[in-house]
């Protein structure tokens, strides 16, 4: 069995230590204790604790599943609503507590750095595309208002999302956010 390399194990862990810690919460010890590697290896692979976070934000945006809202076929609105049920399903086999890797990251900018501010911001910015497509196919479709930009509505859903799933952090009710996305959509059709 070929050994896995001391990167892989670093960006493979380093997501979960974030996540439940936050960035100020989690140390570079943190980081390679969960990796099971000496401390002194983590500068070897990465410049510093931003740089790592950078890169697992990048991650995360990339497996960001957006194939749920498909761009074209019927029923737009069921086609958001799924893609955000899909990442509330993301949330919760993480740890409901822990919350999405973007609103946590989020919260710790901007003292947390300009790499990881820009990561974060470009995967929100991806995210927010692929979410106003969606919207504006409803919107052409006459299932969602036209009086917004479809930009706008996607933030908007998007920011609904992160809102509830950062309540759910506290309540621990993880139908928070889907409830938040399901207002939004009643609000807007």
């Amino acid at each position: 069995m070929p050994q896995r390399s001391v990167r892989n194990q670093l960006v493979e862990n380093a997501e979960d230590v974030f996540r439940q810690r936050g960035f100020h919460g989690a140390s570079v010890q943190d980081i390679t204790t969960a990796a099971g590697v000496p401390k002194g290896s983590f500068y070897n692979h990465f410049e510093s604790k931003q740089a790592l976070a950078a890169e697992i934000a990048v991650r995360y945006a990339q497996a960001t599943d957006l194939s749920t809202l498909g761009f074209d076929g019927p029923h737009p609105v069921e086609r958001l609503r799924a893609h955000f049920a899909a990442q509330v399903a993301r949330v919760v086999s993480t740890g409901t507590e822990y919350g999405c890797l973007f609103g946590t990251f989020a919260a710790d900018s901007p003292s947390s750095g300009e790499q990881v501010t820009q990561a974060v911001a470009g995967g929100l910015d991806v995210w927010t595309a692929a979410v106003a497509a969606t919207v504006e196919a409803a919107q052409q479709s006459g299932e969602i208002t036209s009086k917004r930009p479809a930009r706008e509505l996607a933030t908007m859903l998007i920011d609904a999302f992160e809102g509830g799933a950062l309540r759910a952090k506290v309540t621990g009710d993880s139908t928070t956010p889907l409830t938040h996305i399901d207002i939004i959509l009643e609000a807007i059709s």
